[in-house]
């Protein structure tokens, strides 16, 4: 029993020792707190968004043969009316030969008419019916012509050229089979879904007739260099979704953005009297979020918070503070509820600012 006994008091002493310990390092520390600030600001609502070319087509053969030559490669940039696919035209090329020869033929017999007209040796009708027969012949020429052009297959605008579709030279090609896609991405147009309660906000915010600007997100989490804009809206909603469908214009003069890639629209929504506090003086317990409030005792406690957004280093709270509390933004974990600190007060942009340079190193 006596032995039980010191240990019960080496125990205690233990503990009195510690609590002894954690209050005079307490003492010795100084805490950073600062103040909520009250101020109109802008939050970003990010989309996930798909980016599409400003113009993007299938490039199809439009006659059946083999494919005699290839002109470009896959990714190259291509210029307007420049040759990128041939396919053989032997058999096209006999048919526009025939077909001339009979146009030559058919207009040597309307000058003999013609001139047997002249001489009233023959009527009219014949002059007619030669001459219906020259307009005949020089329609299937023409037709002859176009069909000897398919044969060759041109870019109708600048762009890059896509993936070729299992195609090679000397394949056996069907009339409309896909050879391989042309993209424009002089600029692109990059598509995103808003939820009715934000297209709300954005058509109150487009009333004044300015263009809304918008930044991209890209995969790897930097921006793009340039804003878009937004041009349009889809006419309804999705009724399963919810959602309207937007659309934004990016200029692309460097050639950086590509049909089909993804990434993140940021779309800037005001906010009035928003009240904010550095992100660093919040911590969780399952889900909530609360904050340290120091009270002219200096002693903390624990208060609830309402985040209404979040923004890079700072959340915008909606509920549970006010402009004048005190709230620990540094050392968070190094207290508990009703402890009793020293602390240093600074402003919100000093911290917000020190933040900034922590990330940066």
């Amino acid at each position: 029993m006596k032995y039980i006994h010191f240990m019960l008091l080496l125990l205690a002493f233990h503990i009195s020792a510690c609590k002894h310990e954690q209050e005079t390092k307490q003492e010795q520390s100084t805490f950073i707190v600062s103040h909520p600030i009250v101020k109109d600001t802008v939050l970003h609502h990010e989309y996930v968004c798909q980016v599409r070319s400003f113009q993007h087509i299938e490039l199809r053969t439009l006659e059946k043969g083999y494919l005699q030559d290839i002109h470009v490669d896959e990714g190259q940039m291509a210029k307007k009316g420049q040759l990128l696919f041939k396919i053989m035209p032997l058999v096209y090329q006999a048919e526009a030969q025939k077909a001339q020869a009979e146009l030559t033929f058919a207009e040597l017999e309307y000058q003999n008419t013609k001139a047997l007209a002249d001489s009233n040796i023959v009527s009219k009708n014949e002059l007619a019916l030669a001459h219906a027969r020259l307009q005949k012949v020089k329609s299937e020429y023409d037709l002859a012509k176009v069909h000897l052009g398919f044969t060759e297959i041109r870019a109708p605008f600048d762009g890059i050229v896509g993936r070729f579709n299992d195609v090679r030279k000397g394949s056996l090609l069907d009339e409309g089979e896909l050879l391989t896609t042309l993209s424009d991405n002089s600029k692109l147009w990059v598509y995103f879904n808003v939820p009715e309660a934000e297209y709300i906000s954005y058509a109150k915010q487009a009333q004044s007739g300015q263009p809304v600007k918008v930044q991209l997100m890209l995969a790897n989490n930097e921006l793009f260099e340039v804003a878009g804009v937004i041009e349009t809206i889809e006419g309804d909603f999705n009724n399963e979704t919810g959602n309207i469908a937007f659309r934004a214009t990016f200029p692309n003069s460097k050639g950086l953005l590509r049909h089909g890639q993804t990434g993140n629209i940021l779309l800037p929504v005001p906010v009035k009297n928003a009240m904010l506090i550095p992100q660093s003086a919040t911590y969780e317990i399952l889900d909530k979020k609360f904050v340290y409030v120091v009270d002219e005792n200096h002693k903390v406690n624990a208060r609830e918070i309402t985040v209404e957004h979040e923004m890079p280093h700072v959340y915008s709270v909606s509920g549970g503070l006010a402009p004048s509390d005190k709230i620990l933004v540094e050392g968070i974990r190094k207290v508990k509820n009703g402890d009793v600190i020293h602390y240093e007060e600074k402003t919100f942009y000093a911290v917000i600012h020190e933040l900034k340079n922590l990330k940066s190193e």
